[in-house]
């Protein structure tokens, strides 16, 4: 029966992808500039323990240069400028060990593709952002794309020189850049200012994530002289590379901490925020925190990373001795004060170290206190109790007297209007949502606005999901999966996401999620996107279930993504968003399953000529050209064992 069970479900998904009236079987007609492949699907070795080379291995090693050098001669002709950086960067890093100097022309054709494909990006966001601005809406846009940086991350692990070339091009066209932008508007000041973390991220933030990649990669030497120039600042980009250096070499990490701790002794622009950031290499490697002058507050968090228990004392007594120094200046009137932080950040900044004082550094904290005193009129008054989590974040416990959602249903009794209300409400779900307070739901449903509460609802069961899937707990994906206000490419990600979890365990239920997900796939408009992608989800945990029948569901696939003028077969992305006039939550995570290169990755390492045959029958550019960069780097990885 169990068997039985387990057939019925997996010919279920089947149809629902392949319709009676599909075309699963046939491949498609061929594209030009991919060259058929010369190997055949066996992919069993020969000769292994002999010496022999894999005559196997290396027909597919063959097979894969030519579809690259093939790709990227085709890609030079891409009308999109963001495909052709992309596929002839890619090209060129596959390309490497076999021919480097065409590699190495490669990535110059590529750079120069990346650049004007940025601009244009930086133009559509900035567009966006002033349209949003006029809408009177939240504050939530689309980044602009940072492709020159994918282009310099795979040069830089190829050849330090041409890394550095590409480092010193972006430099210049950022310079330049933000040139154009002083010429613009009357805040190019922004610029000039030594603390402003903005600016700072302009002029060194791509050397540092370029070095915290290679540091990711196991390449501490180069990673060290990638980010070298860029380590003189306090800001929280070198922070976190510090952070992720000490990980791996804690000396040369605070080598360089120590001397940011002096640099920032005897620099006048350093306030309460560059205390703030220096205190997190210590006791919050994960979380940074800087107040506004107005008392606002942002906070970035990337992991809960324990703070280091082998912190050496004299490091930790020369903070300490910083952090007085700065905490403890001289009051200057208020209209005279140029910090970034201001007086409420220096309140924040003392009220959140004195504990750490008073076990580190005693002897200052009486004129700490006194400090203290003397700002209180400035302070904004959530900080004033002392009983606001963000003075405890990342250093212990949080406050018991706190309550973040009382706080926001105090001020129910000041509501003006409906408006007023339910944006009281929105505050009061989110702080409920935050500490997984049954009560959220009931906030929500108080709202008067229809479209605001509805809207509100389906990000909660979103965030419900994920909470979920953190806990991996599979039937309450299914059920939120089934139940909640989600759109359906939503529903399709949380239905394969829960079958990932059963598929070990029980694979009749993993199956029946994929079923589950299959339907809902079919419920998508033919003609977006979102269909090309659930489809993919489901195909690609299929594929671990019963791989043979993902080959038939293959060319209904490729028949959905060539009927799908804007399918790009990567960046995929699960997208979530709650927006009103007065505030906004934009979360959006990565969804590789929605993208063509694992799923033909797989499928290549299991028939290479079929796979090709796949990639040859889609038509278009961006997605044929990802399928067969992915079937070529799985065959180059198959490599040959080399001849006695």
């Amino acid at each position: 029966m169990r068997h039985r069970s387990r057939v019925i479900v997996v010919s279920l998904t089947a149809s629902l992808l392949c319709p009676a009236a599909s075309v699963c079987g046939q491949s498609g007609a061929g594209q030009p500039g991919v060259a058929k492949p010369a190997a055949g699907r066996a992919v069993a070795r020969t000769g292994r323990g002999t010496g022999a080379a894999d005559p196997l291995a290396e027909a597919r090693r063959a097979t894969a240069i030519s579809l690259i050098s093939s790709l990227a001669d085709e890609a030079r002709g891409f009308r999109d400028e963001t495909l052709r950086a992309r596929v002839q960067a890619r090209a060129a890093d596959a390309l490497w060990e076999t021919d480097a100097e065409r590699g190495r022309a490669l990535f110059r054709r590529a750079w120069e593709a990346a650049e004007v494909s940025d601009r244009e990006s930086i133009r559509r966001s900035e567009e966006e952002r002033r349209a949003n601005t006029r809408s009177g809406g939240g504050s939530v846009w689309s980044s602009p794309r940072n492709l020159r940086g994918e282009v310099l991350r795979l040069a830089a692990k190829r050849e330090r020189a041409l890394g550095e070339e590409f480092l010193a091009r972006l430099d210049e066209a950022r310079k330049q850049e933000r040139e154009s932008a002083a010429a613009k508007t009357a805040e190019a000041a922004l610029a000039s200012s030594p603390n402003n973390s903005e600016a700072a991220a302009a002029a060194v933030g791509q050397r540092l994530e370029l070095a915290t990649q290679l540091l990711r990669d196991g390449d501490m030497e180069r990673a060290i002289q990638f980010a070298a120039p860029a380590l003189r600042r306090v800001d929280q980009q070198v922070l976190r590379f510090l952070v992720a250096l000490r990980e791996q070499n804690a000396g040369a990490a605070d080598k360089v901490y120590a001397a940011l701790l002096a640099s920032a002794a005897t620099d006048a622009a350093t306030d309460a925020n560059t205390v703030s950031l220096l205190s997190s290499y210590i006791f919050t490697p994960g979380m940074f925190i800087e107040i506004s002058r107005g008392g606002g507050y942002g906070v970035n968090q990337s992991g809960d990373i324990p703070a280091p228990d082998n912190i050496p004392a004299d490091l930790r007594a020369n903070f300490f001795a910083l952090a007085a120094q700065v905490l403890l200046r001289p009051l200057v009137p208020v209209d005279q004060d140029r910090s970034s932080s201001g007086r409420s950040g220096t309140y924040f900044v003392i009220a959140r170290l004195l504990p750490l004082f008073e076990q580190h550094a005693p002897d200052v904290v009486p004129a700490l206190r006194a400090q203290l005193s003397a700002l209180t009129p400035d302070a904004p008054a959530e900080y004033r109790g002392g009983d606001h989590p963000l003075l405890t974040k990342g250093l212990g416990p949080p406050s018991e007297t706190y309550d973040a959602v009382q706080r926001a249903l105090d001020k129910l009794d000041t509501a003006k209007n409906a408006e007023e209300r339910d944006g009281i409400y929105v505050e009061a779900a989110f702080a409920a949502n935050a500490k997984n307070d049954p009560r959220t739901r009931e906030f929500a449903d108080k709202i008067e606005h229809a479209e605001t509460r509805r809207s509100l609802r389906a990000y909660l069961d979103y965030s419900d999901i994920t909470r979920a899937l953190q806990k991996k707990d599979a039937s309450e994906v299914v059920r939120l999966a089934k139940n909640g206000e989600i759109t359906s490419i939503q529903r399709v990600w949380a239905y394969t996401e829960a079958a990932r979890l059963l598929s070990k365990t029980d694979r009749t239920r993993a199956l029946e999620a994929l079923d589950e997900a299959a339907n809902e796939t079919r419920r998508i408009d033919g003609a977006h996107a979102d269909r090309a992608s659930a489809m993919l989800a489901v195909a690609s945990l299929l594929y671990e279930l019963d791989r043979a029948r993902v080959w038939t569901l293959m060319p209904d696939a490729v028949k959905t993504i060539n009927a799908v003028s804007d399918f790009s077969g990567e960046d995929g992305q699960l997208v979530a968003r709650f927006q009103t006039r007065n505030m906004g939550s934009f979360s959006s995570s990565d969804a590789p399953n929605f993208n063509l290169q694992p799923l033909f990755a797989l499928l290549a390492a299991e028939d290479l000529d079929r796979s090709v045959e796949l990639a040859r029958s889609l038509t278009g550019e961006a997605p044929r050209a990802v399928a067969t960069l992915a079937i070529a780097v799985a065959a180059l990885k198959d490599k040959p064992k080399p001849k006695p």
